[in-house]
């Protein structure tokens, strides 16, 4: 039995308040989070340094990292993510799909079997997020355009089996959907169901959330705004209270106003913070690829040569940072919008989202500012600050 004690950290209570502790791990599981003085140990043991220990974070919307996108045609790529992710305190992840031919969907789906397979350490792979190709060729945005098409389970099975196997996530737009046939089935069979790239109106995403639609992708981006005569799809976000909302929290697809109003209004029961980050993230400013279009990186905006934004380059704890910054959000809220909620809407919630004793160990040590110094993957350290300076 392979077991270490984490001490000198602090603990997020029930309250949302911060309390000494430590936590002791035990075969890549939390065996105990106490706050209790355990002043008997006598195994392996790492100072946190009075860090704050938060559950892994959960990034169910991202393309890539690193300098790798799931995308490419390369075995490596989703290591290569996998790899970079745990830096900004990233524990698991879905591999996000882009609009592209039926063939290189499907070997995009291969090669992220492949990994979840074989993979050995870095941040688990959940499964598939895909975004598109059943979207509105109005509401592209950088989803290439000329391989939208009309949503079909046929097309579906095709790339996932009959069983639809590892699809967690599907991003439609829900009014090319005849009949909303497409989003019944598929929340028949336990995919989340999300809007997105989408020109629907208010009444088309309440018919569609009635035959299954759940979810609400890159709130905001992407969809019909928020206006006084017809509420579109981000009036249903506010006001439909069964539907769950990705944030990107870096301050260019949601102002930080935005932020605010969207954490006071719908609260951090239903947000989701994801990244939607491309290839650059973690690298220097430059020109990069997304789906085999030109993208221009400088600061923390990335866009086609059109000026549409393509993605982005935010880390989850950046995220956390400019909410708090922006919104307020608690330590406590913060695990929520990272971790929790994902990982209930994943249906993985019993060994993930939360410091339980029974659960995997995904940990990730931040300062007060959400610096990341430490994340541990089911209980292997797999990124230590000090290493990198």
């Amino acid at each position: 039995m392979t077991r270490m004690l984490i001490k000198n950290i602090q603990l997020v209570q029930p309250e949302g308040e911060l309390a000494e502790g430590t936590i002791l791990i035990e075969n890549g599981k939390i065996a105990a989070a106490s706050t209790e003085p355990m002043t008997d140990w006598e195994g392996d043991c790492f100072d946190g340094g009075g860090s704050i220990a938060l559950p892994g974070f959960i990034d169910i919307h991202i393309h890539g990292a690193g300098g790798a996108d799931f995308m490419d045609d390369d075995r490596s790529a989703t290591a290569k993510i996998a790899g970079a992710l745990p830096a900004e305190g990233t524990t698991s992840f879905l591999a996000t799909t882009l609009t592209q031919s039926p063939d290189r969907i499907a070997n995009a789906v291969r090669l992220g079997r492949h990994f979840m397979e074989n993979a050995e350490q870095g941040a688990e792979m959940l499964g598939f997020h895909l975004e598109g190709p059943f979207i509105h060729p109005d509401q592209a945005g950088a989803q290439p355009s000329a391989y939208i098409c009309e949503p079909s389970m046929e097309k579906l099975y095709g790339w996932f089996g009959d069983a639809l196997e590892n699809l967690k996530i599907i991003t439609m737009a829900p009014e090319q959907d005849a009949d909303f046939q497409v989003i019944r089935e598929l929340a028949e069979r336990g995919v989340i169901v999300s809007a997105g790239h989408t020109t629907a109106d208010y009444e088309t995403v309440s018919h569609a959330q009635s035959a299954g639609l759940s979810h609400l992708t890159h709130y905001g981006n992407a969809m019909r705004g928020l206006h006084h005569r017809e509420i579109g799809v981000v009036g249903a976000g506010m006001l439909n209270g069964e539907l769950f909302c990705e944030i990107i929290a870096d301050g260019i697809h949601l102002s930080r106003d935005m932020l605010k109003l969207i954490v006071k209004v719908i609260g951090p029961d239903r947000l989701l913070l994801i990244t939607d980050s491309m290839r650059a993230k973690g690298l220097p400013d430059g020109s990069y690829t997304l789906g085999d279009q030109d993208v221009t990186v400088s600061g923390k905006e990335a866009v086609l040569s059109d000026g549409r934004l393509a993605g982005s380059v935010l880390k989850m704890n950046e995220g956390l940072r400019q909410l708090r910054e922006a919104a307020g959000i608690s330590w406590s809220d913060a695990i929520k919008l990272s971790s929790e909620n994902a990982a209930r809407r994943l249906g993985v919630y019993n060994r993930k989202g939360s410091l339980d004793p029974g659960k995997d160990a995904d940990i990730v040590l931040v300062t007060d500012d959400f610096s990341v110094r430490n994340t541990f993957c089911g209980g292997r350290m797999c990124f230590a600050h000090d290493r990198l300076d």
